[in-house]
């Protein structure tokens, strides 16, 4: 396969840091964001030229457009496009959820994406290619008790992409896509010590990076999940 430019968000732990390791290990360029700057240094000091890793919270709208702008200019249009970066409430009823909280993963699970969406699609529009990954989850396809604000975001995320598949001109796709099941602290706080039977990161990139690698226009609009 050619090597591919692409664009990660939360590279610094979980399934993005598994994800920019795979890549680059396959022969592809990666650019990733992250907002622990010490983690950022590791990923920048191990990964030198071409790859690039920057400090930036998907929150703020200015920062990811000036980033975006950096990164179109320096390393060019990516071939993929992966939305990653996400967090989940404290388990609660959706009445004790602060409401601090729920703007919180609000501010990162939607609007990060829109914010990223806008710095780096255009260029792929004109371009008229590329294959776009906004991360979902079987919580945002089903429900479950006291992650109510974490389903919301993740729905969201599903019409979100599925409207900008039909946006988009021939030869692009975009593509809600649920991880599955995987050992991260993200999991840790839904389900404690039974998290220790899902794989880790690293062992699920090894599934995951070529499937995501191997999607395109025919899986434009889909909800599909990575399964091993």
């Amino acid at each position: 396969m050619a090597s591919r430019k692409i664009v990660v968000t939360g590279v610094t732990k979980g399934l993005g840091r598994a994800m920019v390791d795979g890549f680059i290990a396959a022969g592809h360029h990666v650019v990733g964001c992250g907002r622990s700057a010490d983690k950022i240094d590791t990923l920048s000091e191990k990964y030198g030229t071409p790859h690039r890793f920057d400090v930036i919270d998907v929150t703020n709208d200015k920062d990811v457009e000036r980033w975006g702008s950096e990164v179109l200019q320096s390393f060019g249009v990516p071939d993929l496009l992966i939305n990653n970066a996400a967090i989940i409430n404290e388990s609660n009823p959706v009445w004790l959820v602060p409401t601090s909280e729920f703007s919180h993963i609000v501010d990162i699970n939607i609007k990060g994406v829109f914010h990223v969406l806008k710095a780096f699609v255009p260029a792929m529009v004109e371009r008229k290619s590329g294959v776009i990954v906004n991360f979902s989850s079987g919580w945002g396809r089903s429900t479950s008790p006291e992650v109510g604000p974490y389903c919301a975001t993740k729905y969201a995320i599903e019409g979100l992409t599925k409207s900008l598949s039909q946006e988009l001109p021939a030869g692009m796709a975009a593509i809600p896509l649920g991880p599955g099941m995987i050992h991260t602290e993200m999991l840790e706080k839904c389900f404690a010590e039974g998290a220790a039977s899902a794989p880790t990161a690293e062992q699920w990139a090894q599934y995951a990076v070529p499937f995501i690698l191997s999607l395109g226009e025919e899986e434009t609009g889909q909800s599909i999940s990575i399964l091993k």
